[in-house]
């Protein structure tokens, strides 16, 4: 199910003018949470009428950093059990 900012990001895409299956593709498939959503969101409020090109880019760009971060709460969790370990034992 879409979050809240994910229909606005959707409606917004619409009325700049872009393709209702583009549209639904970015904001449904890609950019379906509050944090992504709200990025691309931001992203359009700042840039005028960007190409549909860019648009894909910084959807990936958005894609890419909510991954790394994704990854670096993993790895802090994996390290504070090792660090349990290490002060606790078994």
């Amino acid at each position: 199910m879409a979050s809240e900012k994910a229909k606005e990001l959707y409606k917004v895409l619409l009325g700049k003018g872009y393709p209702k299956e583009f549209c639904a593709e970015i904001a449904y498939k890609h950019l379906n949470t509050d944090y992504t959503a709200t990025r691309m969101l931001g992203y359009l409020y700042r840039v005028t009428d960007p190409k549909l090109e860019e648009l894909v880019d910084e959807m990936l760009a958005i894609l890419s950093d909510r991954e790394r971060l994704i990854q670096k709460k993993e790895s802090e969790r994996a390290q504070a059990v090792i660090s349990d370990l290490y002060r606790n034992g078994l």
